[in-house]
């Protein structure tokens, strides 16, 4: 059963990990999927290449959704290339980790705009043609660290704390137009950036895991596929933490 037949999704950072894995589950489930990718051109290509594969329209682009200018010209060509936009997965972003004393100004504040006002500017734009629509989908890609915090991460917690505040936010700005927002917050998924930890270290963080294993990409993927569904219809402003039980 395909459950996001005839929708048109866009999952933002979607070159590697989690966003290619949400990418690839959309389309599985049968919706057109726009995704942005921004330093891993080639895994953009690659991955507009393979899922062709589907059977659905399926496009990259090539965008900074952190600069406000770029996020509103993306959500232009979408619309103009698929003619709707139905589902928006804001999954973009990156880690600058270091203790409080050692970090630096830059490394907060680029975390905090990739992370965390990138989804003001994409949901800002995108939006806009989700209220004429009178319905719409927001998934936001948080984490357990924006709801647990995490030494060494305070930029990273704050930006992904922050996410979910917005989110808890536009659930009510938005919901009287049928548009719903919900958060997913994932724990430790296996993915490229945790392949180079230490076999130690990951031992030690499976050992405090209810389930004793590290979350897979396509278990995040899952979560989103149903809250991008009408499986999920009365489900909004919700954080659904996918985490094994940290």
């Amino acid at each position: 059963m395909k459950l996001l037949e005839g929708k048109t999704a866009l999952v933002t950072g979607a070159s590697k990990g989690i966003g290619r894995m949400i990418a690839q589950k959309f389309a599985e489930h049968g919706a057109n999927v726009a995704f942005t990718y921004l330093s891993s051109v080639e895994k953009g290509l690659a991955l507009e290449q393979e899922l062709q594969a589907y059977g659905t329209k399926v496009k990259g682009y090539r965008s900074d959704a952190s600069k406000f200018d770029e996020a509103d010209q993306l959500i232009n060509d979408i619309v103009a290339d698929f003619g709707t936009i139905n589902i928006v997965v804001n999954n973009a972003g990156i880690t600058k980790d270091n203790l409080l004393m050692r970090m630096t100004e830059e490394a907060w504040d680029e975390v905090l705009n990739v992370n965390l006002k990138s989804i003001f500017n994409v949901t800002k734009a995108a939006s806009k043609i989700m209220m004429k629509n009178r319905q719409g989908v927001f998934i936001n890609i948080s984490s357990v660290v924006g709801v647990d915090g995490n030494a060494g991460q305070a930029n990273y917690a704050a930006s992904k704390a922050g996410i979910i505040g917005f989110s808890k936010s536009m659930a009510k700005e938005l919901g009287s137009r049928n548009i719903r927002t919900n958060v997913v917050a994932p724990g430790f998924i296996r993915t490229e950036m945790t392949d180079v930890l230490d076999p130690k270290v990951v031992e030690g963080w499976t050992a405090g895991i209810a389930l004793r294993r590290g979350g897979e990409t396509t278990e995040v993927a899952d979560a989103c596929v149903f809250l991008a569904s009408d499986m999920s219809s009365y489900i909004t402003g919700q954080v659904l933490v996918v985490d094994g039980g940290m």
